[in-house]
């Protein structure tokens, strides 16, 4: 029977009863089909609950329509937890507070929803935190955690999640609730008493766990004691401590059954957890370079004896990786050569002296036995980065061009630590046999390496290796008494190899547990009991014809535009809120849902591309819904770690959709609003009239609320005929720029240009001026690439025999100057004149900021006044290039105090903020961040903002002007006497 079919009606009925939203559309079902696994499923659909009531609703529906529901948090599992042809269900949305705090007694509850990071910033004030850091705890969710085990960086000090989780409410397969907590035998005991499924579980439970040839079973099969990162199957094995049991504990706690069960025997809806005091705040990170992996792991076991509070190791697959992303290749400052492996070693203390003592012992130790050739010691924010360039690993592996990537099956493995070289050497060998160079990186303190080999699953010989090396590698874990999954979970990649690796008998035990707490299967089938097969339902499908999809566009770099989106391996980056920093991804932030991450974006142009049978593979209603609230930001092109440049994959998928669906009005004269403005400039006090009545934005979609930018009186060329003589006859002792004058600076920011022309001129530059074309940056937002391209091809003609070294092309507006750096290369036909003019173009930040450094400009020439400076960062400034130019630039006045403040998107993004219908979103993007610390701001500050939509944005959220930081710093010139 078709159970999709069969339940439609039924489906339609269940979302009539929910508080929460139900959806079984297309494009839920596509962007749910994956987490940051290897494995696809298409699920039946997605829901987000509300409430206890729904999700008791949704367990009964699921009982009675023989289906199975599948929890899912931040999404972010490495190994198919969330995937599943059931009904997911969404907790990410709504269960998301926090419950009640204890703060003497140093415990917290939580829904499941709370992400890591957010639960420590609410904790930091009161010095505690929660202790599992996992390299995703920036989106990850305390659910999540629990359902995997998760441990993270921390775990040599402060253990695993399973050792925090104090109390968890849930709910039962029957609907029941129940709380798992701490008792002792005699309550223990009552609990058995009783027909209730509580009860049954009680009493399974007591009834397995007393018999001794289980007992002994379990302890025979296991993994080692001394192994703390431990998630094989159930965890019976922890339970087997309490005295009821025969161990030494006077409390059992099923608790620590559910920590680790990925879901499938209760749904958690809080958590109560234990806390820690934070760390000592005198902190110093040895980073000790290696030549070789052999010599790294020998070290592991030298550093562990100096009471390390992280031992973190990242090889160089992941270094070579940070080379080319740019967010992290700033956070190498500290990789020194070429090493094979980096150790991360921390120490703290409560003073900086004891800690120093401590490190440069820990230095002494590994020189002595000649491990390592190299030792920086890193301090303050020199740690954060390095910790996050070690992070960032897991999604820099997506970095690697092509079909082969770095896959996920053995890289959980963990082993006592004094096994860990001869592991390791073992491994290393076996993978050579395979003709594999691994990947080696994470957690090398506790004993747990995430080691990858490098296939491509869309070759048959490949996914026979795959299944292979996870077969072999399971075996060298069990010679070794570890664990074949340390913090990653089973999953659909493990969870097969579970009797091999605990025993049938205690297999077929969790198998019995299982079926006492969960009857109907209602639970994420596939998982940990009767597992789905590893080599089953991958994202791809195997030995396939590669679609030969043509763009007008080049995506050589990323061997075509279907690798470009299939570079996203779900890690989730884009689901990290404002507080976590940067700008990706403004519409998540805004909205909470999963449909509008870089994340679904990036699946649902993949599955389309892959999948669809028309003729324009482009052509789906589904993808327009998508892309729709994109803001074209392009901070994925920086903060994603993969760089899935949903922005320039969006213009792609517009061009192409409208080719089939015509383009709409409105976007023709968005797209085409240079010559309109060009126009409209012979009368502009009439156009500006005409253009802010509602009738006119009524007509054209845009929102009554919003104010339309006016034309100047004057155009940035006409005032430079005007004016061109007098700045001709200037001294000009620095040499020679060419001043791009976009379509903004001359048809609205007026000043600016002039503000531009006149401080360059006043510093001893020639400013070139010359009749370029406009940059196209409003042709590319909607998708108008055909005539983007010919703007392209035209400038970069312009400008080939111009540009250089020497002579610098130089640009106001950063999304438009920009486009030389960006957009040009993969539109132009000359593409090697594009990547020369790229090199040499500078938005007006950078080049001030170079000629700093070189001398030719100083302080001295600019006033010595005391201003308060706050600068927002454009959003393509912070992808393409960076903040620290403008700050240095605002910093030429030695009495200015200038910050570069934590604003992440303004929301307006060129015409998406006037759309009617993206109104609402967009000025909730503005208040997510931006406007609150813009009204926080004195009469007396100075805000910054280079983007003239950022401008506008500013003005219409806050009522506060905004200056370029062009004008600024020619306000603080100092004029020749």
């Amino acid at each position: 029977m078709n159970i999709e079919a069969s339940t439609v009606k039924d489906f339609n009925a269940l979302s009539t009863i929910l508080e929460g939203e139900l959806f079984t559309d297309a494009l839920h079902k596509t962007i749910y089909a994956t987490d940051a696994s290897v494995y696809r499923k298409l699920p039946l659909g997605v829901a987000y609950p509300k409430s206890n009531q729904d999700l008791k609703a949704l367990i009964e529906f699921a009982v009675n329509n023989k289906i199975t529901l599948i929890p899912r948090a931040a999404g972010t599992s490495l190994a198919g937890q969330c995937v599943g042809d059931g009904l997911v269900v969404d907790l990410s949305k709504h269960f998301t507070k926090i419950v009640s705090f204890d703060e003497q007694n140093k415990t917290i509850t939580v829904q499941p929803g709370v992400i890591r990071d957010e639960l420590n910033n609410f904790l930091k004030p009161y010095g505690l935190f929660f202790g599992p850091n996992t390299s995703t705890s920036n989106r990850c969710m305390i659910g999540g955690m629990v359902g995997n085990n998760s441990s993270g960086t921390t775990s040599i000090k402060y253990g695993v999640t399973r050792d925090k989780v104090l109390r968890l409410k849930t709910i039962l397969s029957d609907g029941s609730e129940v709380v798992f907590e701490d008792l002792n035998t005699e309550e223990f005991l009552l609990r058995t008493k009783g027909k209730s499924l509580e009860s049954s579980i009680y009493k399974t439970l007591h009834h397995e766990l007393s018999n001794t040839d289980n007992q002994l079973e379990i302890k025979k099969e296991f993994p080692k004691p001394s192994i703390h990162r431990r998630n094989n199957g159930y965890a019976v094995d922890a339970l087997l401590k309490s005295k009821i049991f025969g161990g030494d504990e006077s409390q059992i706690n099923l608790s620590k059954l559910m920590a680790g069960s990925e879901g499938t025997l209760a749904f958690t809806t809080e958590i109560t957890l234990k806390l820690d005091d934070v760390p000592p705040s005198k902190n110093i990170m040895v980073a000790a370079h290696s030549h070789s992996i052999e010599a790294i792991m020998k070290a592991v076991v030298i550093a562990m004896k100096h009471n390390l509070y992280t031992c973190e190791l990242m090889d160089k697959t992941i270094l070579d990786c940070t080379k080319n992303n740019r967010e992290q290749i700033k956070n190498r400052f500290f990789v020194e050569g070429d090493p094979k492996a980096i150790l991360m070693l921390e120490i703290c203390t409560d003073n900086d002296a004891d800690s120093n003592a401590l490190a440069d012992a820990l230095i002494s130790d590994l020189q002595k036995h000649k491990l390592g050739y190299a030792f920086p010691k890193l301090i303050g924010n020199q740690i954060n980065q390095a910790l996050e360039l070690r992070k960032a690993g897991l999604g820099l592996l997506g970095n690697i061009i092509g079909d082969n990537k770095a896959v996920a099956c053995i890289e959980d493995t963990a082993v006592d630590l004094k096994d860990l070289p001869n592991y390791i050497a073992e491994f290393s060998k076996m993978m050579e046999d395979f003709g594999q160079n691994a990947v080696y990186y994470a957690h090398a303190g506790a004993g747990e390496l995430h080691l990858r080999p490098i296939l491509n699953l869309k070759k048959q010989e490949d996914v026979v290796l795959f299944r292979e090396i996870t077969s072999k590698t399971a075996e060298l874990v069990k010679k070794y008494g570890g664990s074949f999954s340390g913090e990653h979970g089973d999953g659909i990649v493990r969870a097969e190899f579970i009797p091999k690796m605990i025993g049938e008998k205690n297999y077929a035990l969790l198998k019995r547990i299982k079926q006492t707490f969960d009857p109907n299967n209602v639970f994420n089938k596939g998982k940990i009991i009767d597992a789905f097969s590893m080599d089953e339902n991958l994202r791809y499908e195997v030995d396939r014809v590669e679609p030969d999809i043509l763009t007008i566009q080049d995506f050589s770099d990323s061997l075509g535009i279907l690798r470009a989106a299939e570079k996203c391996n779900g890690s989730g980056d884009c689901r990290k809120l404002p507080d976590a920093g940067g700008t990706m991804c403004p519409s998540y932030r805004a909205t909470k849902n999963e449909k509008d991450t870089t994340r679904a974006r990036a699946n649902a142009l993949r599955e389309f591309l892959t999948h669809s049978d028309k003729k324009n593979k482009f052509n789906h209603k589904e993808l327009y819904e998508v892309f729709d609230l994109c803001l074209s930001c392009k901070a994925c092109a920086s903060e994603c770690p993969s760089n899935v440049d949903i922005a320039t994959l969006k213009a792609e998928f517009l061009y192409q959709y409208h080719k089939e669906n015509g383009l709409p009005l409105r976007s023709k004269l968005f797209g085409n609003s240079t010559n309109l403005n060009k126009l409209g400039s012979i009368t502009p006090r009439l156009t500006n009239f005409l253009l802010n009545t509602k009738i006119t934005k009524n007509f054209l979609g845009i929102a009554s609320q919003r104010s339309i930018p006016k034309l100047e009186a004057i155009t940035f060329f006409n005032w430079y005929k005007k004016n061109k003589k007098r700045l001709d006859t200037a001294p000009c002792k620095n040499g020679e720029v060419y001043l791009f004058i976009d379509e903004f600076v001359n048809y609205y920011d007026v000043p600016v240009g002039i503000d531009a022309i006149e401080l360059l001129t006043s510093l001893g530059y020639k400013v070139n001026i010359t009749s370029h074309k406009e940059s196209g940056r409003g042709f590319i937002s909607k998708g108008m690439l055909g005539k983007a391209k010919k703007l392209a091809d035209y400038n970069v003609g312009f400008f080939k025999h111009l540009i250089s070294n020497d002579a610098p092309l130089v640009g106001i507006e950063p999304s438009a100057i920009l486009t030389f750096r960006d957009e040009y290369a993969r539109l132009a036909d000359d593409k090697e004149a594009a990547k020369k003019i790229a090199k040499h173009t500078f938005t007006i930040e950078e080049f001030i900021a170079r000629e700093l450094n070189e001398g030719r400009i100083n302080s001295n020439q600019f006033t010595a006044e005391k201003q308060v400076v706050k600068i927002h960062g454009h959003c393509h400034q912070k992808a393409l290039s960076s903040m620290e130019s403008a700050f240095k630039m605002l910093s030429i006045p030695k009495n200015y105090t200038v910050t570069i403040i934590n604003s992440g998107c303004c929301g307006m993004a060129g015409s998406f903020g006037y759309e009617k219908e993206h109104y609402a979103l967009s000025m909730q993007v503005g208040e997510d961040t931006l406007f609150p610390k813009i009204r926080n701001m004195g009469d007396q500050t100075i805000i910054v903002a280079s983007g003239t939509s950022c401008r506008h944005q500013i003005k219409d959220g806050t009522d506060k002007n905004a200056k370029h930081a062009i004008s600024v710093l020619r306000a603080a010139l100092l004029q020749p006497h």
